[in-house]
């Protein structure tokens, strides 16, 4: 199905019969994408005496799981500022709206001593004068490996304060990108990342100019034949009363 939306003061078409899943999905196996020092996630059948909800058992009509996770190290998520706040801020509270103008980039984090970041410079060079609602940033080298990779104790690469701010300043709400955190994974606890994304100068006591609306998506996977460009964003969330959700952010290429 074909639709005609206004994008940049122009009528463009959104082919919505050709989704772009750029989700990594939960699952019970060692295959599952790892971070911050967990375990991996466990579906399991409930037990209830010599009863276990699973059908290929033989004791149960249906097949009815518990599933044990978190968020934030398991796969494809979006936060928002109650990930790092004292007060309480639910992603299902803050993210109201679900599709966006989005441009996807793709950017070589560059080395600094043992670390590699993307920094403000080379996403300038790579949004130019786009004014996306979103940014996906796909990291290079993109190899299949990071769908099931583990990541703890490895310093991935991130993404520096600097670059943050200048996604804020330009106006864009939305920030997926295809690692666990935009920050340093041992960076005693600053988040200069979240903080200058979402306008955070004080945790404790939040400042009144800081982007509740804004989101951050992290561990999602965008494959090689997808190409750098404007897209259609749905931003997909459970209804998850917490900081962050599991989440499903689908593309849909923008026929100009």
């Amino acid at each position: 199905m074909k639709a005609h939306i206004e994008h940049n003061g122009k009528n463009v078409t959104v082919d919505f019969s050709k989704p772009i899943d750029i989700s990594l999905a939960l699952s019970d196996s060692d295959e599952n994408p790892i971070a911050w020092y967990l375990d991996k996630p466990q579906i399991l059948p409930v037990v209830m005496g010599d009863w276990v909800g699973k059908v290929s058992e033989g004791k149960s009509s249906t097949n009815f799981n518990n599933v044990f996770f978190n968020p934030h190290g398991h796969g494809t998520h979006t936060e928002c500022l109650g990930h790092i706040t004292k007060d309480f801020y639910s992603i299902s509270d803050v993210l109201k709206t679900f599709f966006f103008t989005a441009e996807l980039v793709s950017v070589t984090p560059e080395l600094s001593g043992a670390d590699a970041v993307i920094t403000s410079l080379q996403l300038q060079k790579a949004i130019a004068e786009k004014r996306p609602e979103a940014i996906v940033i796909r990291t290079l080298p993109n190899d299949g490996s990071k769908k099931s990779r583990k990541y703890s104790n490895t310093n991935p690469p991130f993404l520096s304060d600097d670059a943050a701010l200048w996604l804020r300043e330009i106006g864009v709400n939305h920030l997926l990108i295809d690692l666990p955190s935009v920050d340093k994974e041992h960076d005693e606890g600053k988040l200069v990342a979240h903080k200058a994304f979402w306008n955070v100068t004080d945790v404790q006591h939040l400042n009144p100019d800081a982007r509740l609306d804004a989101t951050i998506t992290e561990l999602i996977y965008v494959p090689d034949e997808i190409t750098d460009g404007t897209y259609l964003l749905n931003l997909q969330v459970a209804n998850f009363e917490n900081d962050a959700s599991p989440g499903r952010p689908v593309l849909y290429k923008v026929e100009l």
